[in-house]
C-alpha cells in the first residue's frame, strides 16, 4: 500500500479530476454546442437539446453540492464530539457557538493544538476558514473528504 502525501495548508484542497476536468468540461461543451445549434437553426428539437444540456449541468452541480452538504453535516457532528472530548470544561458549553466554517477549518488541527486554537477562534471571532487553517501548526489530515 502506497503512503499518502502528508497534508498541509498548501495541498489539502481536493479536486476530483474526473468530475472537474472531464465531466464538467464535457457538459459545458455540450451546452455551448446546443446553444449554437439553437441560435443557428432554431427548432423544437434544438430548444429541447439546450434545455436538456442545462438540466444535465444542474444535475451534476446539485449532485456535488448535496454530497458536500452531507459531508458538512458529518463534519459538524464529528467535530462537536471531538470538541466535547478535548476542550476544557469551561469551553464545553460553547461548542454550539462554533459556525460550520469554523468547525470545517478546526478539523485539521491536531488534538493537542485544538483546545487553544478553538479558544482563540471563539474569543477573537475568527470565522474565515482560510484564516483558521493558517493558524494551525500541526496539521491533522483528512483524506476522506469529497
Amino acid at each position: 500500500m502506497s503512503e499518502k502525501t502528508p497534508q498541509t495548508l498548501q495541498n489539502h484542497a481536493k479536486m476530483v479530476a474526473p468530475f472537474h476536468y472531464v465531466l464538467l468540461p464535457i457538459l459545458l461543451i455540450n451546452l455551448l454546442l446546443s446553444i449554437y445549434r439553437s441560435a443557428t437553426a432554431f427548432s423544437v428539437e434544438t430548444a429541447w437539446s439546450t434545455s436538456m444540456a442545462v438540466a444535465l449541468i444542474m444535475i451534476a452541480l446539485f449532485a456535488r453540492i448535496f454530497a458536500l452538504q452531507a459531508q458538512d453535516r458529518v463534519i459538524r457532528l464529528e467535530e462537536r464530539m471531538r470538541l466535547q472530548t478535548l476542550l476544557p470544561d469551561e469551553l464545553k458549553p460553547r461548542i454550539h457557538d462554533f459556525t460550520m466554517d469554523q468547525l470545517a477549518a478546526l478539523r485539521f488541527a491536531s488534538d493537542s493544538e485544538l483546545p487553544n486554537l478553538a479558544r482563540k477562534v471563539l474569543e477573537d471571532g475568527i470565522d474565515d476558514r482560510k484564516t483558521i487553517k493558517q493558524l494551525i501548526v500541526t496539521w491533522r489530515a483528512d483524506y476522506q473528504r469529497l
